[in-house]
């Protein structure tokens, strides 16, 4: 009976309901013009497909397995921990913390643990936001200052507005030194590289892992917002590597 309300309670849930509920009606439409009926058809059963556990196994574990955690044997000085900004939806109504993605707030738990590791170690958050809103580098600053750290240990870099950016900025504080690099695993190899494209050798601290491999059998075909955002975030990380490549390419200095 629980595995029965897992699959049903799953199957209920707003993207796989409506893929259900696409399919059903296509059956009923029209099969004039047999190209459009068979791509609509195929269309909803890819995007089924892509939303499962099962896939996202297939295409996000190997990418996770890859990675290597950051460990403190290997390391006995650390000068900086560089934490990337993740998003942040502004609302002066509420705390910092409040307003930070969970990819920030992930982030950001990594970034003051290892704090705690290398207490003469400088976090530096990083971040931009909105326009006439705090900044993500700022909300992550008050966030880790009521965790207890000390502001004498936060450096912000609030005028990076992706990666590249980010890299570039922090460039002449960074060269030369002893760098943690905290950042999701989709992330952390194109955040590696342009931060080694800038001279800035890097230690790996990859968080925000799926672990889609442990997932139970009965949840393992069924679609699922989350999975799509998780196939999502590595799907972008695929173009954004692709366009690092391209502008490589075209102008061996541009990144």
């Amino acid at each position: 009976m629980f595995e029965l309300k897992k699959i049903i309670g799953g199957l209920l849930m707003p993207l796989p309901i409506t893929l259900i509920l696409i399919f059903l009606l296509l059956l009923f439409i029209s099969k004039k013009n047999n190209k459009s009926y068979y791509l609509c058809v195929l269309s909803v059963v890819t995007l089924w497909v892509i939303s499962t556990p099962q896939f996202a196994d297939h295409l996000i574990t190997p990418k996770e397995r890859a990675q290597t955690l950051f460990s403190q044997t290997r390391h006995k000085q650390i000068d900086f921990i560089v934490v990337l900004g993740g998003g942040l939806s502004p609302n002066a109504n509420l705390h910092a913390n409040l307003q930070l993605s969970n990819s920030s707030l992930v982030r950001l738990v990594e970034g003051l643990r290892l704090a705690n590791i290398y207490p003469n170690a400088q976090l530096i958050v990083s971040g931009a936001g909105y326009k006439g809103s705090p900044t993500s580098s700022h909300l992550l600053s008050q966030t880790a200052q009521s965790l207890g750290l000390p502001a004498l240990r936060i450096q912000l870099n609030p005028n990076a507005h992706d990666t590249e950016s980010e890299a570039k900025h922090l460039a002449p504080v960074l060269v030369d030194s002893k760098v943690v690099l905290v950042t999701s695993a989709s992330h952390m190899k194109r955040a590696q590289d342009l931060f080694s494209a800038q001279g800035i050798d890097t230690i790996a601290s990859p968080v925000e892992f799926y672990n889609y491999s442990s997932t139970p059998v009965i949840k393992r075909y069924i679609a699922s917002s989350s999975v799509l955002l998780s196939v999502n975030r590595y799907a972008h990380e695929w173009l954004g590597i692709q366009w690092i490549q391209l502008r490589r390419t075209l102008d061996s200095g541009s990144v």
